[in-house]
């Protein structure tokens, strides 16, 4: 009899403090997940920031439901004004998860996972636990497994330059073209600048690169098709 009636005040749909503590371990518990497998893959926003935006998310809900239960009839007691702004509020704090450094974006997928595990803590929120704890282990599944199978196959691209500093002056680039064919990387277009007192070429090479790509065996190669006096990788802005 005693588990019954925990398990019917765990899913009442009243708010009481039993139900809304054990809501907020949960998120906090799952937020927890999320966080620690972002941690591990080296970004800023780890087990800390994720357990309180999924608690924070039920807490929200919990207050959306509590306040029409306990003020019925207020013209402020709509169950969804409170929880629609916590969609508006991990915006925000989704925008300072993404960094951008010389036109390289990164912290996109922390950013949807932030939203993704708000979301998740308003699910907890409203009793939806078991849709809950399946979302997290889907979430988790796509950041882990999904990302090796996207190294796997090789998916995705990365637009660079490759410059090159060579000690003569180049006629043609038949033999870089080759190379970069071997290396799966696609070269779109090239830039030369000519220093005729010096017999220096400097090529810049504007190339979409696989992700997996080895630039340590690339430039390897690429060295030994002219005398050259340095190679440098950067991004298109700083073309």
């Amino acid at each position: 009899m005693e588990w019954t009636e925990l398990y019917n005040t765990l899913n009442a749909t009243e708010v009481n403090t039993l139900s809304s503590v054990c809501k907020l371990l949960l998120s906090m518990l799952l937020g927890c997940l999320v966080g620690y497998q972002r941690k591990r893959r080296g970004q800023t926003a780890g087990v800390r920031t994720f357990s309180l935006i999924a608690m924070g998310a039920t807490l929200a809900m919990i207050l959306s439901i509590y306040v029409p239960q306990e003020y019925l009839g207020l013209k402020n007691g709509d169950p969804g004004r409170i929880a629609a702004q916590v969609v508006t509020g991990i915006g925000f704090l989704g925008a300072g998860a993404i960094i951008q450094m010389k036109g390289s974006v990164r912290g996109l997928t922390t950013a949807a996972g932030i939203w993704m595990v708000a979301t998740i803590g308003m699910a907890v929120g409203v009793g939806m636990y078991a849709i809950s704890i399946i979302a997290t282990l889907l979430i988790l599944f796509i950041l882990a497994q999904l990302e090796r199978f996207e190294r796997h196959v090789s998916l995705g691209s990365e637009a660079r330059i490759i410059r090159l500093k060579v000690g003569e002056i180049v006629k043609d680039i038949d033999h870089y073209r080759t190379i970069l064919t071997q290396f799966r990387v696609s070269l779109t277009k090239f830039y030369v600048d000519y220093d005729f007192d010096g017999n220096v070429t400097n090529l810049n090479l504007v190339v979409l690169v696989p992700e997996n790509v080895n630039y340590i065996h690339l430039f390897r190669r690429l060295r030994t098709v002219y005398p050259t006096k340095s190679i440098t990788l950067s991004s298109q802005v700083s073309i």
